[in-house]
Parts: C-alpha cells; sequence; structure tokens
C-alpha cells in the first residue's frame, strides 16, 4: 500500500506557516517551518514497512502542473494531507482536484480545523477520512494498518458509511513518545526547513513534549484541543540530538514543544547535554515561560548549550493577560528576561495586536514595551501578530457569545492576518496591521542596529545578521499591503 504525506500547492500571498501549533499567516519572505508530526507519521509508516512518500510541495515550490505531475506518477493509495482554519476551504478545493485525478486513491484530513469540526470536512470535500487529536502520526498509522490489515480503526477517526458520517468515539492521547521513532531526515528533507531566527547551521526541530504544561491560554489551539502533556524522557530527547550531531553534523536545534519541560526534567536534561559534552558541540532554543525564567536556573541552561528563548508576552495589560488566562505576571516580566540575559541567553518575544477588549492606547503601549525591551537589549528579537480566535478554542467560543466577530465565523479564508476578523473598537483593520509592523520597525531603530553590531564577535553573528535583513523587510511588508482578493 503507497501512503503519501502531503502539503499540496497553496494560493496565497506568500509562504503558508502550516505546522503544528503555529500562528498561521503568509510569509512574503519564505520560511519553511519542519512539521514535526506529519514527518513522525511518515515515519511510522516506513517502519511498518508501508510504501511511504513525502512530498511537500509548499517548501519544494512545486507549480500545480508539477504536483499533478507527480501525483499522477506515483499514483498513491491513500493521500494525508495537515490543514488549518485558513486554508481548510483552499484543501476543500484541492481534494476535489485530486479526486478528479485520482478518483481511487483514500483523502485523509487531520490537524487543529478538523479536530474542532470533523463533519465539517466530510460535508464539504470528498475527504474519506477525518483523523482527530494531536497524535495523528499513531492515529494515521492506526488507519492505514485498518486499510491493509483489516485491524480496527483507532479512536478518533471520522468516516462516512452508507451517506452517514460515523466515527470511532472520541481520540485518545495515551501513546508513549518514548516509543516513537526518530524522525527520518532524509524521507522528510529535513534541510528544506528552517527559520531565519537561528545563528548555527545546520540546524533543524526536534519535541521533547506535546504540547504546553501549562495549557490554559485562550487563543491556543492545541492546549484546548488536546489539553494533556506529556514529554519525552531526558535520556530519550538526548540520544536524538546524539543522533542529529553526529550523523548529520546539525549545530543548532528548536526544540518546537509548545512549552519546554520545566523542573527535575530541565535539570537532568541539561546535566545530560553538559556530562556528555553536547553542549559544545550544538545549540538548543524553544518555546518558554517568563515565570519558568523566575524559579529555574538560566545559568544552567545556558552552561547547557541553550542559545535563545521564545517568549510570549502577548500584551502589555494585565487584565489582556488574566483574560487570556496566560498565567503571567507583567510586573516580573522585565525582571524575567533581564535574569535570563544575565546569563547569556538571547531573548525572542511574541506579541499580540487586536485584542477586542483593548483600546488603542492599550495595543500602543504594548508595542512600545516591545520596541522599548528590543532598545534597552532585554530582548535580542521581537515578533508580532493579529490575533486569530480559531475554532476549539475559548476564545473562539467568547467572540461568538459576545458577538465580536467582524467576518461570518465560518469565513476561514480570512483568518489569515490578512486582515482582523475580531471588531477592534477605535481601531480599523490597517490600525491593527500598522501597529503589528510598527514592531518590526525596532529592528531599525539605531539603538538597536548600533548593538547588534556592537556584539558581533565572528562571522558567523556577521551571516546572522545579514540573514536577518530580509525577514525584517518582509514581516513589515506582510502587514503593510493591502489584503488580498479572494478566490471564489
Amino acid at each position: 500500500m503507497r501512503v503519501l504525506v502531503t502539503y499540496p500547492p497553496l494560493h496565497g500571498p506568500g509562504t503558508p506557516t502550516l505546522g503544528q501549533n503555529r500562528q498561521f499567516q503568509w510569509f512574503r519572505r519564505p520560511t519553511y517551518i519542519y512539521p514535526l508530526v506529519p514527518a513522525s507519521a511518515a515515519t511510522l509508516l516506513k517502519n511498518e514497512r508501508f510504501d511511504t512518500l513525502w512530498k511537500d510541495a509548499i517548501a519544494e515550490r512545486l507549480s500545480w502542473s508539477d504536483y499533478e505531475h507527480y501525483l499522477n506518477t506515483h499514483r498513491p493509495d491513500l493521500i494525508a494531507v495537515e490543514t488549518k482554519t485558513p486554508v481548510v476551504k483552499q484543501h476543500w478545493r484541492v481534494l476535489r482536484r485530486i479526486r478528479y485525478w485520482l478518483p481511487d486513491a483514500r483523502l485523509v484530513l487531520m490537524g487543529d480545523h478538523v479536530t474542532a469540526l470533523p463533519e465539517e470536512s466530510l460535508r464539504n470535500s470528498p475527504v474519506d477520512f477525518v483523523v482527530t487529536g494531536g497524535d495523528y502520526d499513531y492515529s494515521l498509522l492506526g488507519l492505514v494498518r485498518h486499510l491493509r490489515d483489516g485491524a480496527a480503526m483507532p479512536p478518533g477517526i471520522y468516516y462516512r458509511e452508507d451517506n452517514t458520517i460515523k466515527n470511532t468515539g472520541p481520540f485518545e492521547l495515551t501513546g508513549d513518545l518514548n516509543d516513537l521513532p526518530f524522525i527520518d531526515r532524509e524521507l522528510t528533507t529535513w534541510r528544506r526547513y528552517g527559520e531565519r531566527l537561528y545563528k548555527r547551521l545546520p540546524f533543524t526541530y526536534i519535541a521533547a513534549g506535546r504540547d504546553c504544561a501549562y495549557g490554559r491560554c485562550t487563543f491556543c489551539s492545541w492546549t484546548a484541543l488536546y489539553p494533556k502533556y506529556r514529554v519525552r524522557s531526558p535520556e530519550n530527547a538526548l540520544a536524538e540530538i546524539e543522533q542529529l550531531v553526529g550523523q548529520y553534523g546539525v549545530r543548532e536545534i528548536f526544540d518546537d514543544t509548545g512549552t519546554f519541560p520545566s523542573g527535575k526534567w530541565l535539570r537532568e536534561f541539561c546535566g545530560g547535554m553538559i556530562s556528555s559534552r553536547l553542549n559544545r558541540r550544538v545549540r538548543i532554543s524553544c518555546n518558554f515561560r517568563s515565570d519558568y525564567l523566575l524559579r529555574e536556573d538560566p545559568g544552567l541552561m545556558r552552561r547547557a548549550g541553550f542559545r535563545l528563548m521564545k517568549i510570549g508576552l502577548e500584551s502589555a495589560s494585565q487584565e489582556t493577560l488574566d483574560r487570556l488566562c496566560k498565567g503571567t505576571d507583567i510586573s516580573r516580566f522585565e525582571e524575567s528576561l533581564k535574569r535570563a540575559k544575565a546569563a547569556g541567553l538571547e531573548i525572542h518575544l511574541t506579541i499580540m495586536i487586536g485584542f477586542p477588549w483593548e483600546t488603542r492606547e492599550d495595543a500602543e503601549r504594548t508595542v512600545a514595551l516591545g520596541r522599548r525591551l528590543l532598545k534597552e537589549g532585554a530582548a535580542d528579537m521581537l515578533q508580532s501578530t493579529v490575533i486569530v480566535p480559531y475554532p476549539g478554542t475559548p476564545l473562539y467560543r467568547e467572540a461568538l457569545e459576545n458577538d465580536w466577530f467582524r467576518v461570518a465565523p465560518d469565513d476561514y479564508d480570512r483568518f489569515d492576518m490578512t486582515t482582523t476578523v475580531l471588531k477592534t473598537p477605535g481601531m480599523s483593520p490597517e490600525d491593527v496591521r500598522g501597529l503589528c509592523a510598527k514592531c518590526y520597525g525596532g529592528f531599525l531603530a539605531p539603538t538597536y542596529v548600533w548593538r547588534r553590531l556592537r556584539d558581533v564577535r565572528s562571522l558567523e553573528d556577521v551571516r546572522f545578521l545579514a540573514r536577518g535583513i530580509g525577514p525584517v523587510l518582509g514581516h513589515i511588508g506582510d502587514f503593510a499591503h493591502r489584503p488580498r482578493k479572494r478566490k471564489k
């Protein structure tokens, strides 16, 4: 049985970010984030001796004619696609085209949107199976075993039978992440992926866990839909890092867990990095929480090889942080960053603009705080996004209850940050996007530029700065251009 795990070509003003637990956005400057769960699914299938194909038409920049030629040449028996809210309607159209090309192929959708609304895609597209739950690597393997061997379908699968939509019950998050094989990097063409905020090349991604120990933020799809935090053992994560360094020469890794594990797990991991001397061979970057920086030892993390922490600021308003159930104290935020910086760690801040309860002044204070932290050296990078209430999240339900939507709640094409989908009293959609662009303007401030030039210590630093110029200008353009006209 031939199985294709794929990202078909998509139409939009740039490169789409489709990976797990990412805020979707079209990037004018290509950014390809390694899709870890689909890559794990492909690896599981290959290890079970299925004829497994991987084709990321987005990362390969394939045209529709090239993609059609690929499908007609390889003619897979099953095609699995990860989807996300802003492109799910495009994927419905894609599946109709694929059904025309390959009428006998089984079509599968997976991801957070179809987990929130599984029957919707079965009603609106020729998809045969919808795989729900965050462990869609395990679940896809179970589905393919069912089709080939007659094994029972795993829980969380939606399908049609006699023109009726049926399912195998609620999905389960019972898989032991330590049992997963390390991702087959060659099968999944790992060298195509990366972001320009990483300093040392070659660079790749891993995930020590799924997904966030805190797990309450109202805007987060993964913690809302898959509310069970699981981690691999420190030894298992270290073994994969050893493989990446030894076999592929990887020199920097980003851990894409929603929040990197803390406490005893973190201390054991750091000890293992130091005792194995991996800390001298590779740098680790990860998602982290500001309050964790106050209770953990940033100095130990730095000695263990950590370089960069991605920290969610989101808003300068404590009221907003409380409404988001963020669990952070804005009065101690700068203290946490300074503690990390004193240890030699770099900080990448993320903020969100366009909350329906915030005033323009609130949003401007957030932008001003982010830019000040950048200017003063408490942060090294700053990222801004338009707040998007994805289906299945508490924020989406709150928006429905309070009539916050300025577009139809199922007008999913508009959920792509090219406009605002929530009402923002006192601000137009252009105002919101303009404030997002203003955040990136902080990188062009003379004080910031001088500080980065002053900190150059090697040719590697020079190359890193040179790589960063294009993305900064690209992000300003992402929010400065007019919203695209939608295809009907």
